[in-house]
């Protein structure tokens, strides 16, 4: 096996564990939001999208092992640039959420509003960064079906997703007034 592919592997496969990371910091945070009767709310898709997530990872291994898939490094530098920078406004937002931030969604805009950080600018920075990311990986070893897939996949999930999310934080005219006026993904987009 190349040593492209080794590296590739490897970093996948420290993806994959920052993601239980990830998972754990979520449960705790779900733990203490149900401690102050907070309920999470019913999202039919969350099954799909946590499949999505671990598909992308396994897709793009068995993709650039399977095909051969070739390491062209002017592609990788700029996949691996933009998963960098997508994993770095991911954990703003998860670090400027705090306790609010989950993978479940859960309604807890009656704990304040979270309009700092990368949120002064978007209504959801995190899910922009998951987007990026899911499209950058795969590219950084030429894994372009499962870049192609996995953005269509994701854009399907986030789709259905904020229509839960959304429906949650618009009932709260705190929200409103924080948000209103404000882009959901890129400043001035959308």
């Amino acid at each position: 096996m190349e040593l492209s592919v080794i590296v590739f592997l490897a970093l996948l496969a420290l993806v994959g564990l920052t993601r239980l990371a990830e998972l754990e910091l979520s449960r705790r945070h779900r733990d203490e939001l149900a401690r102050r009767k907070i309920d999470r709310r019913s999202e039919p898709l969350y099954p799909w999208m946590v499949i999505l997530h671990a598909g992308v990872l396994a897709g793009a291994a068995v993709e650039v092992i399977w095909l051969r898939r070739p390491f062209v490094a002017a592609l990788a530098a700029s996949a691996g640039v933009l998963f960098l920078l997508a994993t770095g406004l991911r954990w703003w937002a998860i670090r400027t959420l705090g306790a609010h931030w989950n993978i479940q969604v859960m309604d807890s805009a009656s704990l304040g509003v979270v309009a700092t950080g990368p949120f002064r600018w978007v209504r959801h920075p995190n899910y922009l960064g998951v987007f990026i990311e899911i499209l950058a990986l795969p590219l950084i070893h030429g894994a372009w079906i499962t870049a192609l897939a996995g953005t269509a996949g994701n854009a399907w999930v986030l789709r259905n997703r904020l229509r839960v999310e959304e429906s949650v934080l618009e009932s709260h005219p705190e929200y409103r007034a924080a948000m209103s006026g404000k882009a959901r993904f890129l400043p001035g987009i959308f």
